[in-house]
Order: C-alpha cells, then sequence, then structure tokens
C-alpha cells in the first residue's frame, strides 16, 4: 500500500524548518479525513427505500372548506402577544435538549467510522525492554519499533466502515424523530389552547344563560306562578355550569404549562393564531409519502444496519493477511535477535490472524 509524504527541501542551515515539514508530512499520513458534516442530514439518502401499501387498509378522508386567501403571520421577535404556529415550533426546537442530544449521538457516531477507518493504516508499536533481573543479562537494554499493515482482510474492514456509515444515518434519522416529536408537542399544546379558550368562552356564556334562568325560577316561585322545585333545579344546573368552567379551565391550564415548558417562557398572554392555509399546506388530502416519514426512515435504516452486520459476521470467518515489520537495537547487552553485542536487527515477515474456526 503505497503512501506519500510531502516534504520540503529546504537548505542545510535551516534545519529546524526541515524537521517541522517532515513531522507535518508524516502527520497528515496518519490523519484520518473528515467523514462530513454531522450536523447536517441528507433527507434523500434516508427517503431512498419502496414501500408497498397495497395490504394496508386505507384510512377514511377527512375534508375541510379552506379559504383560498389565507395570510401568513409576521416573524417572531422577542415577547409578543401573537405568535404562529411555524415559530413557536422554530423557537422550540432551538431551545429542547433532546435536539441536543440527539445530534450529539450523530457526531459520536461519526467518530466510529474514523476508528473503523483507522484499521487501514499502519498499526504501530514500541518500546523499550530489559533483561531477567534474576540473571547475568539484567543490565541488557533493547529498543524496538514495528508496524503492522494489513494487506488484504476480504473486505472485513470495507464492511465494518459500511455499518458504523449505516448506524450514522440511522442517529440521523432519529434526529428528524426528535424534531417530529417535539414539532407535533408544540402543535398539540397551541391546538387544544385554542380549542379550551373557545370552551372557555362558550362556558362563561352558558353559565350567564342559566344564571338567568336561576333569576327567572325564583321569581316565578315567589310569585307562586310556579313550584319551589323549580329554582332549586336552576340552582343545581348552575353549579353544575360552574363546575365544568373550572374543568374546562383547568385543561386548559395544563396545556399552558405544557407549552411554556416547550417554549420556555409565559405564554398565557399569547394570543394564538392558526392560519387556515395550515391544513392545506399539510397535505391531509393526498397519499403519505412514507420514505419521507421519519420513524419509517429509522426502521429501514435498523433493515441495512442488519443486513450489513450479518455480512460482517459472515466475513470474520476468513483471514486477514497481513506484513509486519519490526527493528530492535540493543543499547547495553546483546540483542537476543542476533546474539550480537548491542546489535541491530531488522525483519519483515507476511502473517495471517484467523479470527475463529469451526468445522462441518
Amino acid at each position: 500500500m503505497p503512501f506519500s509524504v510531502p516534504i520540503t527541501y529546504v537548505h542545510a542551515e535551516k534545519s529546524t524548518d526541515y524537521l517541522t515539514s517532515v513531522k507535518s508530512g508524516i502527520s497528515q499520513l496518519f490523519t484520518l479525513k473528515p467523514t462530513g458534516d454531522v450536523n447536517k442530514v441528507s433527507v434523500r439518502s434516508l427517503s431512498h427505500f419502496q414501500l408497498d401499501t397495497s395490504q394496508v387498509q386505507e384510512l377514511p378522508q377527512v375534508t375541510l372548506t379552506v379559504g383560498a386567501n389565507a395570510a401568513r403571520q409576521k416573524p417572531f421577535a422577542g415577547y409578543v402577544t401573537s405568535l404562529n404556529f411555524n415559530e413557536a415550533i422554530l423557537a422550540a426546537l432551538q431551545r429542547r435538549p433532546e435536539v441536543t442530544q440527539s445530534i450529539a449521538l450523530v457526531a459520536a457516531q461519526s467518530a466510529y467510522i474514523d476508528v473503523a477507518k483507522a484499521q487501514y493504516y499502519p498499526q504501530l508499536s514500541g518500546g523499550i525492554g530489559t533483561g531477567d533481573l534474576t540473571s547475568r543479562e539484567r543490565g541488557r537494554q533493547i529498543l524496538s519499533l514495528s508496524a503492522t499493515q494489513m494487506l488484504y482482510d476480504f473486505g472485513k474492514v470495507k464492511t465494518s466502515v459500511n455499518v458504523e456509515q449505516a448506524k450514522r444515518l440511522q442517529e440521523q434519522a432519529k434526529v428528524l424523530v426528535t424534531l417530529d416529536n417535539i414539532a407535533y408537542q408544540v402543535a398539540d399544546a397551541i391546538v387544544n389552547i385554542k380549542r379550551y379558550e373557545d370552551i372557555v368562552l362558550i362556558a362563561n356564556q352558558q353559565i350567564k344563560g342559566i344564571g338567568r334562568i336561576a333569576e327567572i325560577a325564583n321569581l316565578r316561585a315567589k310569585a307562586g306562578i310556579s313550584s319551589q322545585a323549580d329554582p332549586i333545579q336552576a340552582q343545581s344546573n348552575l353549579e353544575a355550569a360552574q363546575s365544568n368552567l373550572i374543568i374546562q379551565q383547568a385543561y386548559l391550564g395544563q396545556y399552558q404549562q405544557k407549552l411554556r415548558t416547550l417554549l420556555g417562557y409565559d405564554i398565557a398572554a399569547i394570543h394564538w393564531k392558526i392560519p387556515e392555509c395550515l391544513v392545506k399546506d399539510s397535505e391531509l388530502y393526498t397519499d403519505p409519502e412514507f420514505n419521507q416519514i421519519p420513524s419509517m426512515m429509522v426502521a429501514q435504516v435498523g433493515v441495512e444496519v442488519a443486513k450489513l452486520q450479518k455480512q460482517k459476521t459472515k466475513l470474520s470467518n476468513y483471514p486477514t493477511l497481513n506484513v509486519k515489520g519490526s527493528l530492535s537495537q540493543a543499547i547495553n547487552g546483546r540483542n537476543p535477535n542476533n546474539n550480537e553485542e548491542d546489535g541491530f536487527y531488522n525483519s519483515i515477515m507476511l502473517g495471517r490472524v484467523l479470527n475463529s474456526f469451526y468445522s462441518e
């Protein structure tokens, strides 16, 4: 496996620059190239699969009349009293720790790719050894250096790299799942806040109407027009309406607190506006593209990871051919490799490593 080390030729009086150039060239030889930007997710590579939906039971169609002229909201700027869907989702995604954690896992998986690729490079080892302290060779000292380079491994290292790259795609797909979950939580909270705000408004109107009926029932009972049971029943209905108002306010407060946790600030004063074009933009009336769903992407990449791991297991039964070179220099005493006093010894050999043995 040929390697080229860039060395700059300089004048002899600039030996320091020469050594620096050699050091830089050697460091480039053993430095892995970046595996790509871990902060970018390729949706095209993750969605490159087909799904047979012929056996999937069709869901009922949902229809809704959407206005043609739906206006967009202004961009979010600090603490305002009006906020739309997209602005709230963006604010949540920028602060949620789940997003940071999932991106960190992608970066960690990229490091595993570098570890797998490192098997292509020479493995260096060296040190200093001494003789047996209980024998006449106790004063012997030997410097040794060895390098092992893989020549052929039947594709085991390549498969290991492919497995780690597939795992990185899986982690990237999980980032999309995290983003999708947070966006859903924010949208669900906003819809329910708007829903319970309207329910609370209706509940207040019911209390006013039932309260008016209770006043009329009391007047009729005092005038002797109706029995005393009518005002009691009207009062009971009034108290039931008041209890319902408390329940709906509790639900409203629950979703407001949930959204406050997601956004990180008090949202009680924000007036939520749900644009009419939201349903149209979500394309609810078209057949879903399953290869664009993050959870489906994770499942599909998981299948690819399993296939590559199976291939890696099969290849582990084959040997690995290596070339190994070694140098040794006796500083004090005899070199045991050639039995020479202060001797120097070097060797190069071919070898194989068997990962497993089995018989049929």
